[in-house]
């Protein structure tokens, strides 16, 4: 459990006057009468809309309540907004929860059979606070924490209504120190009386500050203390839901404690430095572990133990991939008993008799699609799934085995036809330096050696994210425009990065590389116009998009870089301040990886393609949010500077109001029907005659 607030900032006060210029940007919220109530595919005649690829899902996290009665979900109602849906699956009558003006929900969870807590975020970035409500009156929701930072760790077993939270500040207060985990009350619900920020009108927030102040105490009902050693990561609960270990972060170098009886953190003599954990194990003390780099021998899920730092028994183990993927927990005893993971595709494994016979049958029943195992009440009786396939978005749907009965709960994307998609290929190619990697394939319709087509190459961001088999929004709305698309995993992408050195997972020029070989292989199979190759991606991927123009200028017609990183030393002076400020990791562990830019300067030449423009022979289309806390927005001011300087011909959507990637579904559609029309300008689908 981990319903979390997205990133809260307080902006320092100077930081304003930056944005202020920004928010005048062209197209900030464009498009904003595009139908979202519409759920219903287009006619086949008709082209499909840019907006209906990049459409927010209709639901997503649906979970069931222990006796299986209701199901609790995110849902997206015809409005750019996300909402808190409760359906009882016996009379299939459904409430929902939703803020006023921006408000989003962001996450929500079960707190015993019919209560809610959930999160909730305002503008698509600032968290606002931890809110609750009983399914029978969902009309009265209550604040339980507002501007505390919160996020819900665990819920205990032994007492479900009294979730376990995660206070990281009190913004009430302006602290900036970690408050700690606390066991929150959510039966108190006339302390929240007048305290509720979320239906407070805007003249009134400020003066219920106080009584908010005062509410957030009256629902702490015990605190745990805070970790000593640095900043805390993140906090592991038992298998039970009670608060058990604590991963703190202090010069670059973490520490796992754990929680003794007395409420003492005691260090544990467990290598932190590599490998991370999937969750606490079947016994106390006990974790589920993936081990540190190993080269030449793929890593496995194990178990370990706190208390000697020894890995003991296999979980899950794969002769070509390192363990990508999350345990599954039996719901009325926490115990692990299977894993979900990413190889080449997804894979279902569980450990019980059982529940591969429930496997077995669910393939069955489905055919065609991939069925993963979601939730299922206590009793094992009514289950959650969810189908999906490279041409499906997701379907939930409810399978009861005892009645031998199922049915739909929701269509995450009804207004996709999968008769209109494009199958996703999975391809190997090798890298100059011999190893194999997996990337993903999608071709348009009509596309063969006869009629090559134009190639979009997309490398991920991270750059320990990967690409995974599945629906894709963004290769689907391509495709659908002509564009063959293909999608790479890089050296440094999880699930292979035991086929390489250690250093090579932070050897930035070696991933390029590794995405110029994709490009290359994919060329040589002939079913692409090797004059018309664009490149594009997202943050890392934004920085391998400007590297490899940089780098290979005959290679691309054009490129397309988003939120990217294009000055490394730049980013590591930027996580300085983050760190001085919020007390962020990241500038150690960029120092700690990537060196000292003062003492290796020519390293931290070669990795900033903007300083070498002057090499970039195509044109360049860039794009930003203004308010982007990931990776500052001066990155891509910055290279605009430079494209002009150069005289590189160059296309710029920058939006003030907007994060690291577009949030609003408006900024989104406006961005690709931009990328869509300078593709078309640039590398057409249907090449000149």
């Amino acid at each position: 459990m981990n319903i979390a607030l997205r990133r809260t900032l307080r902006l320092p006060l100077g930081s304003l006057c930056c944005l202020v210029t920004l928010m005048s940007c062209p197209g900030t919220r464009a498009d904003s009468s595009y139908d979202l109530k519409r759920l219903t595919p287009v006619p086949d005649s008709q082209q499909i809309p840019v907006g209906d690829f990049l459409r927010p899902p209709l639901l997503s996290s649906p979970s069931l309540n222990p006796s299986g009665t209701r199901i609790a979900a995110v849902v997206t109602a015809g409005e750019d907004r996300r909402l808190l849906l409760v359906y009882d699956v016996k009379t299939q009558k459904y409430g929902t929860i939703g803020g006023q003006s921006d408000y989003d929900i962001t996450g929500v969870g079960w707190l015993g059979d019919s209560r809610v807590v959930y999160a909730v975020s305002a503008q698509k970035l600032f968290g606002i606070g931890l809110f609750a409500a009983d399914v029978e009156d969902l009309n009265n929701t209550y604040p339980l924490l507002q501007y505390f930072g919160s996020s819900v760790v665990g819920i205990p077993r032994s007492d479900r209504l009294s979730p376990l939270v995660w206070n990281r500040y009190d913004n009430l207060r302006q602290s900036g120190q970690d408050e700690g985990v606390a066991l929150v009350n959510s039966s108190n619900v006339s302390s929240a009386k007048g305290a509720n920020i979320l239906t407070a009108s805007l003249y009134a927030k400020g003066a219920i500050i106080e009584t908010a102040r005062d509410n957030n105490e009256r629902h702490i009902m015990d605190r745990y203390p805070v970790p000593d050693g640095g900043n805390t990561d993140e906090y592991i609960t038992d298998k039970d839901g009670n608060l058990e270990f604590a991963i703190t972060n202090q010069d670059n170098h973490k520490t796992l404690r754990r929680l003794t009886a007395d409420r003492k953190w005691v260090p544990c003599p467990v290598d932190m430095d590599n490998g991370y954990f999937c969750g606490a194990g079947n016994e106390l003390g006990m974790l589920a572990a993936v081990p540190g780099h190993t080269e030449g021998k793929p890593n496995p899920l194990l178990w370990m133990d706190s208390a000697t730092g020894k890995y003991g028994a296999s979980l899950v183990e794969d002769k070509e991939y390192d363990f990508v993927g999350w345990p599954y927990r039996d719901r009325s005893t926490g115990v692990i008993i299977g894993a979900h993971v990413d190889r080449e595709g997804p894979h279902n494994i569980w450990f019980t008799p059982t529940y591969q016979k429930y496997q077995d049958l669910l393939n069955r029943s489905f055919p065609g699609v991939y069925v993963r195992i979601l939730d299922s009440n206590e009793a094992e009786t009514l289950f959650l799934v969810a189908t999906y396939s490279d041409r499906q978005p997701a379907r939930f749907i409810w399978v009861d085995f005892t009645k031998h009965a199922a049915g739909l709960f929701k269509d995450s994307a009804p207004w996709i036809d999968p008769k209109r998609m494009q199958p996703e290929n999975i391809i190997r190619f090798k890298t100059r330096d011999g190893r194999q990697l997996d990337a993903y394939l999608t071709l348009p319709a009509g596309a063969s050696k006869e009629h090559p087509v134009p190639l979009v190459v997309i490398p991920h961001g991270g750059p320990f994210a990967r690409e995974s088999w599945g629906f894709d929004g963004e290769a689907q709305l391509l495709a659908s425009r002509g564009y063959a698309v293909v999608k790479p995993n890089y050296r440094a992408s999880p699930g292979y990065q035991w086929k390489f050195p250690e250093n090579d997972l932070w050897d930035f020029v070696k991933m390029s590389h590794d995405v110029t070989d994709v490009t290359k292989a994919v060329i040589a199979t002939g079913l692409v116009d090797p004059e018309r190759v664009a490149l594009m991606g997202g943050s890392f991927g934004g920085y391998l998009t400007l590297k490899g123009l940089v780098d290979e200028p005959g290679l691309y017609r054009c490129g397309v870089a988003i939120s990217g990183v294009f000055d490394w030393e730049q980013l590591i002076k930027d996580k300085k301040y983050d760190a001085t400020q919020y007390g962020s990791s990241e500038y150690g562990q960029l120092l700690h990886r990537l060196g000292d830019p003062r003492k290796e300067p020519a390293k931290f030449d070669e990795i900033a393609p903007v300083r070498h423009v002057d090499r970039v022979r195509v044109p360049v289309f860039v794009s930003h949010g203004g308010e982007d806390f990931n990776v500052d927005v001066g990155q891509s001011t910055r290279l605009i500077a430079e494209l002009k300087n150069h005289n590189v011909p160059y296309e710029a959507y920058i939006v003030g109001n907007e994060g690291h990637g577009m949030y609003y579904f408006a900024n989104r559609v406006e961005q690709y029907t931009r990328i869509e029309a300078f593709l078309a300008k640039n590398m057409p689908a249907t090449p000149k005659p």
